[in-house]
């Protein structure tokens, strides 16, 4: 990934000098993973569009203030989860995670992984899908603060310490939250034999 990050610092250097066209490839590079996360963390697809919107709007406004500490997706993705906060807190209602496929996700670079494995039967991909139901329904009860490092924790793949950032509390209160979370995820889906 060396070489991803040297070519977002050559599009951010870019942008920061007023250039569009390097923003839209940034855009262009990550709408896909940026959209999938925020998919995860509200309800409505056309509520994850207009907030993934907002996001690169405000990095776009804000592209200056980029210091280049983080990689470019994960100061991106603190935009996100800033935006997502504040509508959750607007519309006073809890953030919710949309599918929990690992075939829908994608790495940082907003590519999907590679395809699932063409042996498995219908009868394995329905028990699937019905696990990820389960899954994605059991998330749902979730607290919002063990929600969101969940999903960026386990789904969404990011580091204890970047999570602390973007969340805005000490590794150590992630770690927690996240002990707490499965210990819960786990109670609702001890009938599966989690």
């Amino acid at each position: 990934m060396p070489e991803a990050r040297e070519a977002d610092e050559l599009l951010v250097a870019r942008a920061r000098r007023g250039d569009r066209a390097a923003f839209g490839q940034l855009v262009e590079r990550y709408q896909d993973g940026l959209f999938n996360g925020i998919s995860r963390m509200v309800s409505q697809r056309e509520d994850a569009e207009d907030l993934a919107q907002e996001v690169f709007l405000k990095a776009f406004s804000g592209i200056g203030g980029f210091e280049g500490r983080s990689s470019f997706f994960t100061w991106l993705y603190s935009i996100a989860v800033n935006v997502v906060i504040s509508h959750r807190r607007k519309l006073g209602s809890r953030v919710s995670v949309g599918p929990v496929s690992v075939h829908e996700r994608a790495d940082e670079d907003g590519r999907p992984p590679d395809p699932a494995d063409p042996s498995d039967g219908p009868d394995r991909l329905t028990e699937q899908r019905e696990l990820h139901a389960r899954l994605e329904e059991a998330i749902e009860q979730l607290d919002d603060e063990y929600r969101m490092v969940v999903v960026l924790r386990d789904i969404e793949g990011f580091d204890y310490e970047t999570i602390a950032r973007l969340v805005g509390c000490p590794p150590g209160t992630v770690k927690s939250r996240l002990h707490r979370a499965r210990l819960a995820l786990r109670e609702q889906l001890k009938d599966l034999g989690a």
